[in-house]
C-alpha cells in the first residue's frame, strides 16, 4: 500500500544544513525572518517561549519538539523576554556546535537543539504546501532521539554520513508529521490522512495516478455522496479532490523529469496523461514552462 505521507517527505529530498545545542540564561530574545528554510528543535532542559507568525506565543518545555517547514518570521525566547524595542541577542559560541545566549554565568534556564535542514526538491513549495505550518509535540521521546541523532550524524565526518542524515531526516519528519492529532490540524495531507474516509482517496490518488479518476469516482470508494465528499475533502486539505490530484501529477513529473528519468512521453503516461501533447499543455499552464525547457534547466542547474 503506498503511504503518502512517506511519498511526499521522500520527494523533498531533507539534507541537514546545521545543528546547534544553545543554552540560554536570563533575558534573551532571536528573531529569525528567513528565506523559507524548514526549522526544527527539541527542549533538552528547562522552557522558553516560541513566537511564530500567524500562531499564539508557545511555551517550549522539557522534551518538547518543534516544526517549521516553512519558516519565515518567528522568535524564540526566555520566558521573560527582552522588550521588543531591544537588540536581537547574540549567541556567544563555547565549542563547536555549542552556543550560550542571555546571562553568559551562572546556571542556564534552558538547554535546547535546534537547526536547519534544507528541501532539495525544486517542488518543495508545493510539497511543503500539503503539510502543516507548525508543528508542536510534546512528550515524545522518539522525536528527541532522532534530533539527537541527526545532531551526531551531521557533526562526524564518517562515511555513508550525508547517506544516513538523508534517511534520519525522512524518519525524523514522517515521525514528526503522523505524531500529529486533535482537530487544531491545519489543512492539509496530514489532516486529510487523520480522517479515514479521505485517507482511502488520497491512498487511491497516490496509488495509482494515472487512473482518470473523477470526484464521483472517489466519492463512492470513500463511501460519501459527491457533494459531502467533496466539501470534506476540501475543507481538510484546503484544496479540492481534482486540483490535489494535479498538484500530485506536477509534483510526480517534475521529479521524473529533474532525473531525467523518462522522456516528455514516458512521463506523460506515468502521471495519467494520454499523450505527450495533452500532458505538454497542462505542465506549461501548471509550470509555467515546457517540459523539455524544465528538464533541460534542472539538468544545468
Amino acid at each position: 500500500m503506498i503511504d503518502p505521507l512517506a511519498e511526499v517527505v521522500t520527494l523533498l529530498q531533507p539534507s541537514a544544513s546545521f545543528s546547534k545545542v544553545v543554552f540560554g540564561a536570563g533575558r534573551w530574545r532571536v528573531q529569525r525572518s528567513e528565506a523559507g528554510r524548514p526549522f526544527y528543535g527539541v527542549v533538552l532542559d528547562g522552557s522558553c517561549r516560541l513566537t511564530v507568525q500567524g500562531h499564539q506565543p508557545m511555551i517550549l518545555e522539557k522534551g518538547d519538539f518543534v516544526l517549521i517547514p516553512l519558516a519565515y518570521d518567528f522568535t524564540m525566547s526566555s520566558l521573560d523576554p527582552a522588550p521588543p524595542g531591544d537588540t536581537e541577542t547574540l549567541p556567544v559560541q563555547l565549542r563547536p556546535g555549542v552556543f550560550r545566549i542571555g546571562r553568559q554565568d551562572g546556571a542556564p534556564d534552558v538547554r535546547a537543539l535546534v537547526g536547519y535542514c534544507v528541501f532539495g526538491s525544486s517542488d518543495a513549495a508545493l510539497l511543503v504546501s500539503l503539510l502543516p505550518q507548525l508543528v508542536h509535540i510534546r512528550g515524545e521521546k522518539r522525536l528527541a532521539i532522532l534530533v539527537q541523532l541527526v545532531d551526531e550524524e551531521s557533526r562526524d565526518m564518517r562515511p555513508g554520513r550525508s547517506v544516513i542524515l538523508a534517511h534520519l531526516l525522512e524518519v525524523l519528519l514522517i515521525e514528526a508529521f503522523r505524531s500529529i492529532s486533535g482537530p487544531t490540524t491545519s489543512p492539509g495531507l496530514i489532516c486529510g490522512l487523520g480522517d479515514e474516509r479521505l485517507a482511502i482517496a488520497l491512498r487511491l490518488m497516490h496509488e495509482n495516478p494515472t487512473r482518470p479518476w473523477t470526484v464521483a469516482q472517489l466519492a463512492r470508494e470513500t463511501a460519501l455522496s459527491r457533494s459531502a465528499f467533496f466539501e470534506r475533502f476540501r475543507r481538510a486539505v484546503g484544496v479540492a479532490p481534482m486540483e490535489y490530484l494535479l498538484q500530485w501529477r506536477m509534483a510526480l513529473a517534475k521529479d521524473l523529469l529533474q532525473r531525467a528519468a523518462a522522456g516528455v512521453a514516458e512521463v506523460a503516461e506515468r502521471v495519467g496523461y494520454s499523450s505527450a501533447s495533452t500532458f505538454s499543455v497542462a505542465f506549461t499552464r501548471h509550470v509555467g514552462q515546457a517540459p523539455m525547457r524544465y528538464a533541460r534547466e534542472q539538468k544545468g542547474s
